[in-house]
């Protein structure tokens, strides 16, 4: 199932998209939420009468970084041993068709794109033949970055927290295997990556796990779990699109920040 959450008439809710066609695409209204027992009203409404938002609102988002060998060598980087976590926080959260704001305090924005993990249920030291169980789904996700902050700057805060940094969407595919699934990502239609998330060095399960015997994850949080190699350049005026297989495509331009 694909759940989306939208606005429409000032309202906001959830609802299963259904249909194969990209103008045909219908949104079956969801009675409550979707990390509890829910069901489809039957109202339908069509996904061009509605704004796409995030399709959730995390508490927090834990990424790792360095997760992809080719992408951890083209940025002078070792692989990690271990999973290799940071912190974006909500504020940074956008949706698809939403805005990316270059910062003032950067020169060189980039895109990575990246598989994200939505938990579906409050958990708290995962072990790993549990994972699938605390997953409601996935999405396409952008982890915007200020590199020269991040190269500058010893933690990395500022440089992948700032407003408008994690796209997100379009939608939370709950139906997937996500072992091995093409990821790319365009810049006004041109291809800059692509690769699979059969490369990652440490597979979703060690990442549910790894910070999980740390944290309590809460329903809606958000993991991302690294970028294939092929990371650039961000300008203002740019669209970038991250595409994921059997998901779908989040699409978002670059603006400057006012």
């Amino acid at each position: 199932m694909r759940i989306a959450r939208f606005s429409i008439d000032g309202n906001v809710a959830f609802g299963a998209v259904e249909g194969d066609k990209p103008d045909e695409l219908v949104l079956d209204i969801i009675k409550g939420i979707p990390f509890a027992d829910f069901e489809l009203s039957g109202t339908k409404v069509p996904l061009s009468k509605v704004r796409l938002l995030p399709p959730v609102l995390p508490n927090k988002v834990v990424a790792f970084g360095r997760n992809y060998a080719e992408h951890a060598r083209e940025l002078g980087n070792e692989e990690p041993e271990t999973p290799f976590a940071f912190f974006k926080p909500s504020t940074s959260v956008i949706g698809p068709g939403d805005e990316i704001a270059y910062p003032s305090f950067t020169q060189e924005l980039h895109y990575e794109a990246e598989l994200a993990v939505v938990i579906g249920r409050l958990c708290r030291e995962v072990p790993r033949e549990r994972v699938k169980d605390v997953i409601l789904g996935y999405t396409c996700a952008n982890d915007v970055t200020a590199r020269d902050v991040q190269r500058r700057e010893k933690q990395w805060a500022r440089a992948k927290g700032f407003d408008t940094a994690c796209p997100l969407g379009p939608w939370v595919e709950t139906d997937l295997d996500p072992s091995d699934l093409t990821i790319q990502l365009t810049v006004n239609g041109q291809q800059r990556q692509l690769g699979r998330t059969s490369e990652m060095i440490h597979p979703i399960e060690d990442l549910i796990v790894n910070i999980s015997e740390a944290m309590t994850l809460l329903p809606g949080d958000v993991i991302l779990t690294g970028t294939p190699a092929g990371v650039g350049p961000l300008n203002v005026g740019d669209e970038v699109a991250v595409s994921i297989e059997g998901i779908g495509t989040l699409t978002n331009k670059v603006i400057k920040r006012g």
